[in-house]
């Protein structure tokens, strides 16, 4: 598991180019500029790990474009010791950026080979979550609420009621809504019962997946 001087300078280029696209926290740049993107991707991808695309990761998923993880978590604004949960681990590289931001991260994945696969990975890299769980994600983790911050990292085609009930009041909700592209939507909780929404243009992402059982 090497991380050399070379993919360092490569993930300092990648930081100026999510910089020449908007993304201006601090914390996010840094979670960024430290994670070896290359050691989340399967072996054969390793040369363009931090060119700023998704990629295959197994088991029909993807591991979200730099941007779109940036993106995603600068609208969390988050602060040391959040709690956040995040909905779909998929690489865990998502997870570790928040860990580095200095989030306490619940995490919850439905496909149980990849949630095996990061669960063995991320404490190599000296990331810890708080918590990473095999599970339906339209559920949350109810027992570990009230969270500081929500993300959602597969496209949803509505917000799931049980993770609205799970966000603080003053928390932030991030998820991709809808079906072939989807809107990026922040929920703000302003109280019991009222959230202030806001749109924020079209990304793609894999469908968010239901546990039938």
């Amino acid at each position: 598991m090497k991380d050399t001087a070379k993919h360092q300078g490569l993930r300092n280029q990648l930081v100026n180019v999510l910089q020449q696209k908007g993304i201006t926290d601090v914390n996010v740049l840094d979670a960024i500029k430290k994670i070896p993107r290359h050691l989340f991707l399967n072996s054969s991808f390793e040369d363009y790990a931090y060119q700023d695309k998704a990629f295959p990761i197994g088991a029909g998923q993807t591991i979200s474009q730099p941007y779109t993880v940036a993106f995603q978590s600068q609208l969390l604004e988050i602060k040391k010791e959040h709690k956040v949960l995040e909905i779909g681990t998929g690489s865990g590289y998502q997870t570790a950026v928040l860990c580095l931001m200095g989030a306490k991260v619940f995490s919850v994945e439905r496909q149980n080979e990849l949630f095996k696969q990061t669960s063995s990975l991320l404490p190599k890299l000296g990331i810890r979550p708080k918590h990473l769980s095999f599970g339906d994600g339209y559920k949350g983790l109810p027992s570990y609420a009230p969270f500081d911050s929500i993300i959602v990292t597969a496209g949803a085609p509505f917000i799931p009621k049980p993770l609205m009930a799970q966000l603080k009041i003053g928390g932030r909700l991030v998820i991709p809504l809808g079906d072939d592209v989807q809107i990026m939507t922040l929920l703000i909780r302003k109280n019991e019962t009222q959230f202030e929404k806001h749109e924020l243009g079209e990304f793609r992402f894999v469908p968010l997946l239901e546990d039938k059982n």
